[in-house]
This record gives C-alpha cells, structure tokens and sequence, in this order.
C-alpha cells in the first residue's frame, strides 16, 4: 500500500471522520464503519484532504480535464481544497463549481456557483463517499444540463466496497451505468489491511470483534 493512502487512513482518524461502532448510512444499511467528511473542519485539515484528493484525482485521471464539480453541500469545500492542491501541487488551474439546493434569482443568478460549466468541458466529480450510488442520478442531470459536456470520472475519499442497486459495488455500478471512471482515495479493504490489530497511538482500532463485524457487514452487503 502506498505511504499516502496509510497516511490518509490515520489522516481520518485524528479527524473523527473514520469512526467504528453502529451507525446507519443514507442508504439505510446498519454499518459497523462510518465516513463523514463533515469532520475536517479546519484550514489545516482542508488543506490536507485537499492534496490527498489531488494525488488520487492526478494518478487516475491525468490532469486532462477542464471542471472539477462538487455536489452541495459537502462537495463544496472538497472542490475548493481539491483544485487549490492541484494547483499547488502539479501547476494546473482547474476550474471548481459546485450546485445549489436551491436556484438563486437575484445577483449571480442560476443553479450553479463558482466557474460556469461550458460546451467542450471535461468534468470530473468529486464526493465524500459512495454507499449505493444515490447520489450520482441526482448530479448528472445538472451537469449535462449545462451544455455539450462531458463527464468523465468521479472520485471518492473511501470506496465502502459494498453493491449498489444490484450485486455489483456502488462505483462499478456507477461506471457500467454512466460511463464514467471512478477512483478513490483508498478502499475499505486498505483501511481494514492497516488497521487490523495494530497499533495506532497506542490503541488496537480494528480488534477481532470490530473485524469480525465488519466481515459479517461484507457477507450481507459486499459486492461481488
């Protein structure tokens, strides 16, 4: 595993956002694990999260895009921080745009803030993490509806390596569906390989009960 994903697996857990126990995921699932990006809640930690979507934007996509879209509200900030280090880090400027909940009628009028989306762009997505695929139907529209565009690819923070619709895991689903690549930053599989009784600041994360739930999470929900 590469020294990047190990360190955004520990990067998760100094910001509460990787968390063990019982939880329920949008999709209605009982989980042992749960992911939420609502957590980073400092410059320092957006700045962070922000180069660690770059690197995993940059080894799957290329830099061969034009929009890097983030869905409201919590891909706001992750496309913020995401072509600010891609900036940074590669020297590309790539454009952000994110949607509204609701459209605005007055000032800076439309569905959309930040960069426009224009005939000919190539957009990648960026989200928090993927359960079922829910969220993708609800984005796509928006982006298509901009003009001749096109989408090509969607990156996550954590791929829960669980089926979607069907038996097939949400991000697979997602690229037979609508043609699109997708990426993560690491799999479940990663953060279980790096947890599993080994210490991380003194304290076992993952035990044999905590491994033998999310084992038994994969039989009823993992993808196949």
């Amino acid at each position: 595993m590469e020294a990047y994903k190990q360190e955004f697996i520990e990067f998760m857990i100094d910001c509460n956002v990787l968390k063990f126990g019982d939880f329920v995921t949008k999709s209605g699932r009982k989980t042992p694990f749960f992911v939420n990006t609502g957590f980073y809640r400092t410059g320092a930690q957006l700045r962070r999260l922000g180069q660690y979507y770059a690197k995993a934007i940059e080894s799957k996509f290329g830099l061969d895009f034009d929009v890097l879209f983030g869905p409201a509200y919590k891909g706001i900030p992750l496309t913020v921080a995401a072509t600010m280090a891609i900036s940074e880090e590669y020297g590309k400027d790539i454009r952000y745009c994110s949607n509204r909940k609701e459209v605005k009628d007055h000032g800076d009028k439309g569905i959309l803030l930040g960069s426009p989306i224009q005939d000919g762009d190539k957009v990648v997505i960026i989200e928090d993490v993927t359960t079922a695929g829910t969220s993708i139907q609800e984005t796509l529209p928006i982006i298509r509806a901009q003009g001749d565009v096109k989408p090509v690819g969607l990156v996550v923070s954590v791929d829960r390596m669980e089926r979607g619709q069907g038996t097939k895991s949400a991000l697979k689903e997602i690229e037979e569906t609508y043609g699109l690549e997708t990426t993560a930053i690491v799999t479940m599989a990663e953060v279980v390989e790096h947890l599993y009784n080994k210490e991380y600041k003194g304290k076992i994360i993952i035990d044999d009960t905590l491994k033998a739930a999310i084992d038994a999470y994969y039989e009823q929900y993992g993808a196949q």
